[in-house]
This record gives C-alpha cells, sequence and structure tokens, in this order.
C-alpha cells in the first residue's frame, strides 16, 4: 500500500477501542463466492442528485486506520448474501467527484467486527467519474454498546482537503438476509436514517445489486 498523504488520511486517526458484539447464531452460507457479473444483478436507475449531503452518524468504536487499499472485502472465510455496491460521490452542486477516499467497515454474517486484522474493511479512491464499487456481503444485526443495531455498513468519505463525512448505510425493511427481521431492526435502531437506506435490486443467486450515492461538502 502506498504511503499515506496525511491531509488525505487525517480522519484515520489511531487508537480507535473496540466494544466485543455479542455473536448471534451462524446464519446459513452461501454459495461460494465469484466475483459479480453485470448480467447477474442490474443495478437500480441512479436517482438525480438533490444536492443535499448525505447524513452523518456516529463513527461507533470499531474503526480501524490503514485498511488496505482494496474494493473486495470478501476474503477467504467470508460468506452470506453478497452484496455489489456502487454508486457516485457529488459536491452539493451534484457534480462528481473523483479522487475521494472512502473507508467501508462492517461486521460479519454472524454481527462481529473483526478487531484483530482486517477482515471487511477496506478503502479506495473514487475513479475519473466520481464512481466507486464495494463488493461485500448484507453484514448482521448486532447488540453492542448502543444496543440493538440494525444491519448497517459504517464509512468515511473526505474529498481531497475536505471535511470528513462519517456515516452509515442501511437496508431496505424488505431485504432477505439470515432470516432476520430488517424492518424490525431498522425500527429499533436509534440510528436508522432512512436518507440513508442503499437501494436493491432484486435477490439473485445469493446476492444484490445495490446503488447509494454521496453527496458532500469539499472544504469547510
Amino acid at each position: 500500500m502506498p504511503p499515506q498523504d496525511p491531509s488525505r488520511r487525517a480522519f484515520m486517526k489511531s487508537g480507535a477501542l473496540g466494544v466485543t458484539s455479542v455473536a448471534i447464531a451462524a446464519a446459513a452460507s452461501a454459495p461460494t463466492y465469484a466475483a459479480p457479473r453485470p448480467s447477474d444483478a442490474p443495478l437500480p436507475i441512479t436517482p438525480s442528485c438533490s444536492g443535499h449531503e448525505t447524513p452523518s452518524s456516529v463513527e461507533g468504536p470499531l474503526f480501524k486506520p490503514n485498511s488496505p487499499e482494496r474494493t473486495n472485502l470478501v476474503t477467504p472465510g467470508i460468506t452470506g448474501v453478497f452484496l455489489s455496491l456502487r454508486g457516485v460521490v457529488y459536491d452539493r452542486e451534484c457534480k462528481p467527484l473523483p479522487g475521494v477516499l472512502i473507508d467501508f467497515w462492517q461486521c460479519d454474517q454472524h454481527g462481529d467486527y473483526d478487531e484483530v486484522g482486517f477482515s471487511l474493511r477496506g478503502h479506495q479512491l473514487t475513479d475519473a467519474s466520481g464512481g466507486y464499487k464495494l463488493d461485500t456481503i448484507v453484514p448482521r444485526d448486532y447488540w453492542g454498546r448502543w444496543g440493538r443495531r440494525g444491519a448497517h455498513i459504517h464509512v468515511q468519505v473526505q474529498a481531497p482537503n475536505g471535511p470528513v463525512l462519517v456515516t452509515q448505510l442501511y437496508f431496505p425493511d424488505d431485504t432477505q438476509a439470515y432470516g432476520r427481521d430488517f424492518a424490525a431492526h431498522n425500527a429499533g435502531d436509534q440510528f436508522f436514517n432512512r436518507a440513508c437506506v442503499i437501494t436493491l435490486g432484486p435477490l439473485r443467486g445469493g446476492r444484490y445489486a445495490g446503488r447509494f450515492d454521496f453527496v458532500i461538502k469539499t472544504s469547510a
């Protein structure tokens, strides 16, 4: 991994203290992972940019700095319902932003975070068109520091020399994964925000295609 520019990586602070989530019963395993093909799951239509900033949320206690640079978080031992997430990062004038740093981290199919290594953790830069792609799994709900948490993916987004957006992405109420009641868990999660729900296509072959576009500030 190349040396990090401190101005770009300022938000990746060290010393993050984790709390161990309570493990939930293991889910049924999905088929062996293969990289999703575009024909497998068409992406939903991208909504037009409204110019409204993506809402922020708490970072949580389980962030780890210096995650690997990668777009695929599915490593050996990771099973579950697979997710191919795509999107664009815009500024408040709805201009796509290249070179934006996005850091993702999440729990696994059992509701556990990797606090030792970097499983289901990674960062990337948006491409010349402001786009990003993430291949991962749908995370599990769990009990943690703030009680019951619905399924979510943590994200930090930062334009070059811009402020950091800390937020969380959630899943629709009708998401099908691990036999869980996403509607009930969303309703019981104090941080759940409908404005941060991923748009999902139909479940096909144990995987979803999803879409979420970010709108961020480029200066303080």
